[in-house]
């Protein structure tokens, strides 16, 4: 009887590590959250976004200096998954690569200044039965609470000196965190439940903030930057084929709802030599390596040498080619702000030489640069011509060829019935502001426009970043079938 036990337990053992390691990938449908039909004009859609992507930028920089605070919360692209046992509740969650905690509005939850913001994307979560507390002393407290020692957290949540000092403590639950992004911030608890995945996969004791009070933050957020608290990073740990490497591609939409109808794919795990054999496509990634960032460890850095207007190559100043030791340079790759921002003596040369280029021919829109926060901007008839812009990271050959909608934004000014109906289009790299400014922080932003078009691999093992032109729409419908 007994030997009978032990190979059901061996059998058991077995099927799980098998279901495990046949989840060579784990496809998760991205939802893009803004659309034409939120604003009443191209003008306050565009206006809108520059100012959120600026915020993002800038609140984070001003506030570095004092303390060390991740990206914004992302509000671009959502995805959906499961969590409790047995009874689970579906919850949405924006991605954002540039923050490493999972969290989201648990019931009763209360937002403090949101009136202005987008909707909560799910019902605040009731935490199932199987919801347990995350102890004080556990090593996930401590990550949650900035590496504050367990013995402190305990003493915090009240355990007995003679407990702390045996590590019994278990019966004590993690005390409450404060954290902040860019722009807004939360306080919470941590749990643990059961996470499950589109291809069904469970992640037993996902930890998790609970958060019933935050500050302009309505809607959770999946963190997927550097962290044991990531998603990712919580996914190694069950299954590192999946956990060490993430990617998605971007379906190109114009801020149109009715140009979207496939989402766009986020593909956790799938190795390089399986990368081609999605589609008829003639992939070809390029990668550059990421940058640590010892006060930003979250962040996916990258260093950036130069940026080409046509034929003329215009190369990066020191502080995005490298990260220095506190902090400030490189270029961070980010999935939660939307246009590219830059320092200031970069984008101004590459303005004046796209400027240069394009000026010339068409009449400059100085109007519509006011209010959509873009520049420059052009009028003109029927197709314009425009330079091509690449981007040229650090490594052997690491050159990225923008798309031209990646950069160019096209749309009809005039639609209101007051002005004349011209045709207009906007180059949509932002400022990021003096050098001297970004102290502390990173240099600049890659925005996800600018990465629509492409699958963008994290490679976290060989800590590596790739790009590659997809059909996005068409990779997701490959890898569905």
């Amino acid at each position: 009887m007994a030997i009978s036990l032990c190979l059901l337990y061996l059998l058991l053992f077995i099927t799980c590590c098998l279901t495990i390691s046949m989840s060579e990938m784990v496809l998760f449908p991205l939802t893009h959250s803004l659309s034409k039909t939120l604003f009443t004009t191209p003008h306050h859609l565009l206006k809108t976004t520059s100012a959120r992507s600026a915020a993002r930028f800038h609140h984070r920089n001003h506030r570095l200096k004092q303390v060390s605070l991740p990206l914004s919360s992302g509000s671009d692209y959502t995805l959906s998954f499961t969590l409790g046992s047995p009874s689970s509740q579906t919850i949405s969650l924006y991605l954002d690569t540039g923050s490493d905690l999972v969290w989201l509005p648990c019931s009763p939850f209360e937002c403090i200044l949101c009136e202005s913001k987008a909707p909560p994307l799910s019902s605040p979560l009731n935490l199932s039965s199987s919801a347990t507390a995350v102890p004080c002393k556990s090593s996930a407290c401590s990550a949650a609470h900035s590496s504050l020692p367990s013995s402190d957290l305990c003493a915090i949540a009240r355990c007995p000196l003679d407990s702390i000092e045996t590590s019994d403590c278990n019966s004590f639950p993690c005390p409450p965190f404060y954290y902040a992004y860019g722009d807004g911030s939360l306080i919470a608890r941590l749990f643990k439940d059961s996470l499950t995945l589109p291809n069904s996969l469970s992640i037993q004791n996902f930890t998790f903030g609970c958060a019933h009070t935050t500050l302009a933050e309505p809607v959770g957020v999946a963190g997927f930057g550097f962290g044991r608290l990531s998603l990712p990073a919580q996914l190694s740990s069950v299954s590192p084929q999946l956990g060490n490497r993430f990617s998605y591609c971007l379906v190109s939409h114009s801020f149109d709802s009715d140009k979207v109808r496939r989402p766009s794919p986020l593909i956790l795990g799938r190795y390089e030599e399986k990368e081609k054999q999605f589609g008829n496509e003639n992939v070809e990634f390029v990668y550059t390596d990421m940058l640590s960032n010892p006060k930003h460890p979250y962040f996916y850095s990258v260093g950036l040498e130069g940026i080409s207007v046509g034929k003329r190559n215009i190369p990066a100043p020191d502080n995005l080619k490298r990260v220095d030791r506190g902090g400030s340079g490189g270029m961070v790759v980010d999935s939660g702000t939307t246009f590219t921002m830059l320092p200031a003596s970069l984008y101004d040369a590459v303005v004046n030489e796209f400027d240069h280029r394009v000026g010339r021919f068409y009449e400059r829109a100085s109007a519509v640069e006011e209010t959509t926060g873009l520049s420059p901007c052009y009028f003109y008839d029927k197709v314009a011509k425009v330079p091509v812009i690449s981007l040229h990271f650090a490594g052997n050959g690491s050159s990225v060829v923008l798309h031209r909608r990646n950069y160019f934004y096209e749309f009809l000014d005039g639609d209101d019935g007051v002005r004349k109906k011209r045709n207009v289009g906007c180059l949509m790299l932002m400022n990021g502001g003096d050098e001297e400014e970004l102290s502390g922080g990173p240099g600049a932003t890659l925005g996800n426009y600018q990465q629509q078009g492409f699958e963008v691999v994290y490679d976290l093992e060989k800590r590596k970043i790739g790009f590659a032109r997809r059909q996005c729409s068409s990779l997701w419908d490959s890898l569905k079938n």
